[in-house]
């Protein structure tokens, strides 16, 4: 690449903020294990000797807090008649509920002759109170099929459980029972969550930000593969975090922002992208001019080396701005070439974006044919640490405009409520 001598990333560096992050001993790095917490530390660390403040809290951590929901006891009786676990399907995060037929509860029906999937579908988006809702039994199959679908653990902020959403209770009968009884207990654990995230103090324009951003987390350990259970989550994102440290070193010694730059760690992008959704809820939308968010880099893009593709490229002229300081080079930016997967909605960008950011992911994941992601085998010795050098290089001194202050991208249409 061009111009290298003035975003020159040391290999050395990469491939051991990169190795360690995807070590054994970081067990997978699972949002709700202890084990994130040795990679918030390292990365704290990270930001620390490069010479970053802290963004929230001295030790680089944001935390905040998730309650994570899952099934307790659960019976329903009907007519005097106990179901089986597989002839009902309880939804809702309420405690507790003891209901019976002198309850203050609407019954609906999903009868024989309706689509069982659409009827489940519109009773669970348009029906807004508590329900019992009768299923045929012919439909008994597809409701246990479903309940192994929704019986899985679910995490709730505190103002998700606070609202408590309606309970449904869909259950096998073929007529209005006279008499039933339902009874239910959630059980509720809270856990600690943290992004790690530091501060460069712009310039000129110190209330003007730039976010550099990447998500820590990963799956944790997983069935055993060749006796090998850990998904160590090399370019699902030690290759994005890797490159967030990479950046914060290499401004901190260019020393010539005029804005505010923001590295951030995201956690718990896996399970609901809560980390990103924390952070871009406190801060203020409008005063960030831009979102670089990067999300495996460990391979070839689908247009071949010495490329990156932008998730909602289109959306902004992020990518067209950040191309214009890379004339001379062999470096491209591409539009995102999956497009229906709606990948730009679909990271930790997306808040940030829904608010009107220039907020975008870079990424060169084939994700179409990517056989390693989400396993075991996603490994450090999968990935090519010259296309993670090369896009670290392109992504520094594409968004050299954007960190002077001499180029603003446009803003992104926001989302209607």
């Amino acid at each position: 690449m061009a111009q290298t001598s003035t975003a020159t990333m040391d290999v050395k560096d990469l491939t051991r903020i990169l190795e360690t992050l995807a070590a054994d001993d970081m067990r997978g790095r699972a949002s709700l294990s202890k084990d994130i917490e040795k990679a918030a530390d390292f990365i704290a660390s990270e930001f620390k000797e490069i010479g970053l403040k802290p963004y929230a809290e001295d030790n680089y951590r944001q935390t905040f807090y998730v309650n994570k929901l899952s099934a307790g006891t659960q019976s329903v009786t009907i007519n005097a008649q106990k179901l089986n676990d597989d002839q009902f399907l309880i939804i809702g995060n309420q405690p507790e509920i003891n209901w019976s037929e002198k309850s203050a509860v609407q019954v609906l029906k999903i009868s024989k002759e309706e689509d069982f999937s659409q009827a489940f579908r519109a009773i669970m988006r348009t029906n807004q109170g508590d329900a019992v809702v009768l299923v045929d039994s012919s439909f008994q199959p597809l409701l246990a099929r479903f309940k192994k679908i929704y019986s899985r653990e679910n995490i709730l902020t505190k103002e998700q459980q606070a609202a408590k959403s309606p309970t449904k209770v869909f259950l096998v009968a073929n007529e209005k029972p006279t008499e039933y009884a339902i009874n239910a207990v959630n059980k509720t654990e809270e856990f600690p969550l943290f992004n790690v995230a530091a501060v460069l103090p712009g310039k000129s324009k110190p209330n003007e930000y730039v976010v550099f951003s990447a998500h820590y987390d990963h799956i944790g350990i997983l069935n055993a593969v060749d006796q090998d259970s850990i998904a160590n989550g090399a370019d699902d994102d030690a290759s994005g975090t890797t490159a967030v440290i990479a950046l914060a070193n290499y401004y901190k010694k260019l020393n010539q922002n005029e804005r505010t730059l923001i590295f951030v760690a995201f956690t718990a992008e896996e399970i609901g992208m809560f980390g990103s959704k924390y952070f871009s809820n406190k801060i203020n939308a409008d005063e960030v001019v831009a979102m670089i968010n990067i999300e495996m880099i460990g391979k070839d893009s689908k247009f071949g080396p010495n490329s990156l593709y932008i998730t909602g490229y289109e959306n902004s002229n992020l990518g067209k701005l950040m191309q214009e300081n890379l004339t001379g080079s062999s470096f491209t930016f591409h539009a995102d070439p999956y497009p229906q997967q709606n990948l730009f909605y679909r990271s930790d960008n997306a808040v940030l974006a829904a608010l009107g950011v220039p907020a975008h992911t870079f990424s060169t994941s084939q994700i179409d044919k990517d056989s390693y992601y989400h396993t075991v085998k996603d490994e450090v010795e999968t990935l090519d640490i010259e296309n993670i050098r090369s896009s670290i290089e392109a992504i520094a001194i594409g968004a050299k405009g954007i960190v002077d202050g001499t180029q603003t991208p446009s803003r992104v249409e926001k989302l209607k409520d």
